[in-house]
């Protein structure tokens, strides 16, 4: 028995520009593409409904999880995932610290029901968004691994979001099993280097809606970088099981009338989730 997944990650910039017509255009693109686990980045609270309306998905926003808000969520927005089935939070991962101060969006961690599979654990983080704060993303990318083995299921942890940075990078290095840090190691597939195509650019001097924060965070021309990512886990993790990806592609990535949905282009890849029948396929 096997289990199509759709995923879909989009950093949804939350109300700067067009805000209403751009999350009208981002709840059309949902409806259009009918993921099944969905993580948003930068998205306020009162947004979140518009974006799910009529999608038949089930939201949860950090502020649902959490007494406090952290600072400058009010501008900024955090993290919102949305399941085709209903889930339940397992944790909620707050990874600002002294070398992260300013970074108002959570991790959240959730277990979803796959149909006659059982639960899948779903992870929505950003991590920090300085070109200067690897050291704080490879802190952060630790953090994760360890979320991920508190509460990993026999189904590979599907794990979508904004990472700010690029696949060269010590902690997406970290991720994809090409390097250790602080002694450790680990393992997920990236979706868009197993079945993307292209370099999948998703920050990009070509949206003129990056081009205020490009200019005020890099100040050099025809800037573009793949920082936006879908993982899944590995057979290590996950002897039993397997989420084959069978194709992975950028989402909310033109412009409509004009308009564009963020300054973020989105990734969405589709998965084949299943359980061995044998110790070895």
């Amino acid at each position: 028995m096997t289990t199509r997944v759709r995923v879909v990650t989009l950093n949804v910039w939350n109300s700067r520009g067009d805000a209403a017509a751009r999350m009208a255009m981002v709840n059309a693109g949902l409806r259009r593409l009918d993921p099944d686990l969905v993580a948003f980045q930068e998205v306020l609270p009162d947004q979140l409904p518009g974006l799910l309306d009529g999608t038949g998905l089930h939201g949860t926003h950090q502020a649902r999880t959490t007494a406090t808000a952290p600072p400058h969520a009010d501008r900024y927005g955090g993290t919102a995932i949305a399941t085709r089935w209903p889930h339940r939070i397992a944790e909620v991962l707050d990874q600002r610290g002294t070398d992260a101060p300013d970074v108002p969006w959570l991790t959240l961690a959730a277990l979803v029901p796959l149909p006659a599979l059982g639960d899948v654990l779903f992870i929505a983080p950003t991590t920090s968004f300085r070109l200067d704060a690897e050291a704080q993303r490879e802190r952060q990318v630790l953090a994760l691994s360890d979320l991920d083995a508190r509460h990993r299921t026999a189904l590979p942890t599907v794990m979508a979001g904004d990472f700010n940075a690029e696949p060269e990078s010590a902690g997406i290095r970290y991720l994809t099993g090409r390097q250790s840090l602080s002694g450790r190691s680990t393992h997920f597939h990236d979706a868009w280097e197993v079945a993307g195509s292209g370099p999948g650019h998703t920050w990009s001097a070509d949206n003129p809606r990056a081009a205020e924060d490009i200019e005020l965070l890099v100040r050099q021309p025809g800037h573009r970088r793949r920082i936006d990512y879908v993982f899944v886990g590995s057979p290590h993790a996950h002897p039993g099981a397997f989420a084959r990806v069978r194709g992975a592609g950028l989402a909310f990535d033109e412009p409509v009338d004009g308009v564009w949905p963020s300054d973020h282009y989105g990734v969405v890849a589709d998965l084949e989730v299943g359980l061995l029948t044998t110790a070895r396929e």
